[in-house]
């Protein structure tokens, strides 16, 4: 009888889609799972503390958790959430055909503002890497904090007295919530891994890791991996903000990256295209590049601010 594998989410309407896609993928498979709702940190009974075992990650944390102490088998994540060091004793398994990588802006009415670089308004949203490019863009803008799932945030968008709010285009996607206005923000460059799904497994499960290893898209998996390497290298997390793309078009990989100071006015970035052969580290010789090209200072400021 194959093992039963027990799926954990937490209870948001995005993170429960992404836990039933993984549970329908492996059913092809012929692999049978259950979803385990997770609460919260303290629901979680660890002997070793959780800073000893190295789980880092505001939205991943409780799920790596679970997993390190065996409530769960596989953990389903959001890409960009996930630091780019694992806990001890996990390990990526899967990496999902990837989704939209674009931002969007969910106007509360009109978004004819937009075409205008003077206009005025006040925008919604909590991401440093997206304030960081707004602002460059619109410096006479406000922005406000935004936080919460995507339900959340909608609903705070749409009583508000903002113009508007910037959301990644998946998400929404992905749950039927996108609304009909809603804007492509074409010119905004992602988050490293934006858009793509990760399965985390406790790397001694070989039962696991192989089961859901036969759901890994090996294109998204070598265009997150370029991204995150960018990142890591860049010594960056949610508080600084960095920029990543990788998209592979006719056998070849073609890579857009960079790094702006928190007020917007500097920005060091580099575009390259090599063979998919010759990929591996690039996102690595990338950071180096933007690094010795003015990156340093940005990420110096970045820290003596306190961020």
């Amino acid at each position: 009888m194959k093992k039963m594998i027990r799926i954990g989410t937490r209870e948001s309407q995005l993170a429960v889609w992404q836990a039933k896609l993984v549970a329908e993928m492996l059913l092809q498979h012929g692999f049978e799972s259950e979803l385990v709702f997770i609460k919260s940190d303290g629901d979680i009974d660890l002997v070793t503390p959780l800073y000893e075992i190295g789980v880092q990650g505001i939205f991943t944390k409780t799920l790596d958790a679970a997993l390190l102490s065996n409530k769960i088998d596989v953990a389903v994540h959001s890409m960009k959430d996930v630091p780019t060091q694992l806990a001890t004793g996990l390990a990526q398994s899967a990496v999902l055909a990837r989704g939209s990588h674009k931002d969007i802006f969910v106007p509360r009415s009109g978004a004819d503002f937009l075409n205008d670089a003077n206009s005025v308004a006040a925008i919604a949203t909590s991401s440093i890497r997206r304030i960081a490019q707004w602002i460059r863009r619109y410096p006479n803008h406000t922005i406000e904090n935004l936080r919460g799932n995507v339900n959340t945030r909608l609903q705070k968008v749409a009583g508000s007295n903002w113009q508007g709010g910037i959301f990644a285009a998946a998400g929404l996607e992905r749950i039927g919530l996108r609304p009909e206005n809603a804007v492509d923000l074409d010119w905004m460059l992602p988050a490293p891994a934006q858009g793509a799904v990760m399965i985390v497994c406790k790397e001694d499960d070989v039962f696991v890791q192989e089961a859901c290893s036969l759901l890994n898209d090996e294109n998204t998996a070598l265009c997150a991996k370029i991204e995150r390497d960018f990142l890591r290298t860049l010594f960056g997390g949610c508080s600084t903000p960095v920029s990543a793309l990788a998209q592979i078009k006719n056998g070849e990989l073609y890579f857009e990256g960079n790094i702006i100071s928190l007020d917007g006015k500097e920005k060091v970035g580099t575009e390259r295209k090599v063979s998919i052969d010759n990929a591996v580290g690039l996102g690595i010789t990338a950071a180096n590049e933007v690094l010795e090209n003015g990156g340093w200072e940005i990420v110096e400021n970045i820290r003596n601010n306190g961020k």
